[in-house]
This record gives C-alpha cells, sequence and structure tokens, in this order.
C-alpha cells in the first residue's frame, strides 16, 4: 500500500509530502505508513531510521521549534500527526541553497493521515491546532543535544504563517530563548 502514496513535491528541494493509501470497511481503515524499499524510492536515496519518538502535546496553540541538527549528527525526520492536527513548518537552512531561508509549510492531522519528510539541513516546528495533539517521527540519527539549534519562531525574516493566534503561543523556555535566523551560521550544504 506504501507504494501507492499520494506524493506532493515543492518548490523547495527536499520536503516531501506523503500521503499513504488506506483501505477502509464497517470496522475502520488499515494504512502501510513506512516501508523501507518504497520510502527510499520515493526520496530518491537509502535512509536508515534509528530512532522514533513521540510527542504529545496537552494544549492548541503550541509551538515547538524551529530546531535542527548541526552535522556530524543531522538527522533527516518523517513526521506524522496521528492524533489532531498540526501545522507543520519547514526551512531551508542549507547556507548554499538558492532557497535558503524559504519554507515550506503543510498541514499533518489524524485525518489526512500525511507524512512530511525533512531532510537533513532544514529546520523544522509545528504548532498544535487542538488539545492532546499527538506527533510520532522517525529520525535517521540520534537525538545529540550538544549539536541542537533552535531559532526563533517568530523571527521577523522567516514570516511564518503557524495558523494560531500570536498572542496565545506556548513555548518552552528552550525556545523562549532561541536565536534569530540572521544570526544562523549555517553548517549544512545542499545534497
Amino acid at each position: 500500500m506504501y507504494n501507492s502514496s499520494e506524493i506532493k513535491r515543492f518548490s523547495i528541494s527536499g520536503p516531501i509530502l506523503i500521503t499513504p493509501k488506506a483501505n477502509g470497511d464497517y470496522r475502520g481503515l488499515f494504512s502501510e505508513t513506512y516501508r523501507a524499499n518504497m520510502f527510499s524510492k520515493i526520496i530518491g536515496r537509502d535512509v536508515k531510521f534509528l530512532q522514533d519518538n513521540l510527542s504529545i502535546t496537552a494544549q492548541a496553540g503550541t509551538v515547538r521549534g524551529l530546531h535542527a541538527q548541526t552535522p556530524p549528527y543531522a538527522v533527516g525526520k518523517l513526521i506524522q500527526c496521528v492524533r489532531g492536527s498540526i501545522i507543520d513548518i519547514v526551512v531551508d537552512a542549507r547556507g548554499d541553497s538558492p532557497t535558503f531561508g524559504e519554507n515550506v509549510r503543510v498541514e499533518l492531522s489524524s485525518e489526512n493521515r500525511s507524512q512530511l519528510w525533512v531532510p537533513e539541513g532544514f529546520l523544522h516546528g509545528y504548532a498544535t491546532q487542538c488539545a492532546d495533539t499527538c506527533v510520532m517521527y522517525k529520525q535517521t540519527g540520534y537525538y545529540a543535544p550538544e549539536n541542537e539549534i533552535s531559532v526563533k519562531w517568530n523571527d521577523s525574516a522567516l514570516a511564518l504563517d503557524w495558523g494560531i493566534t500570536m498572542d496565545d503561543v506556548i513555548l518552552s523556555a528552550k525556545d523562549e530563548q532561541a536565536q534569530g535566523f540572521s544570526t544562523l551560521n549555517s553548517l549544512f550544504i545542499v545534497t
């Protein structure tokens, strides 16, 4: 079924939206959410996922991000919202990219079952659209806090649309202290 997925590519090279086919009946539905050989075909290279993560967010209006890990611990991520809904945003942080600083914005939800492939070299973040949202994602590497970078979610140079009221945003202490995009000394290169 993963080989019957709907694929959407963007003007920014790298991120890909994948909506796996689902079969349903009166009992519910079944969907193959990951198949290594088909995923490699879709993104055009072999990927080995090393870590799976689960994030449950209690309140709507919570922003998590923008985050990335720098080389040699840069990671690609396959993001899926399995309960609730998020606005997911990735920003091109590859210093030599013609689309440096540009972004891709998608809605991921339990209803659309879509997944977003976020390759190495992109900042990633999301805003919850409802309470008790659950996001699962696969990573191509292990979490390396010493190589994590955080960029301000509301940096005026990026002008991102999170789909929420800015006055009600909930942030972690780490995200409140994030750096501006203009101070980012990108170590990423286009691959």
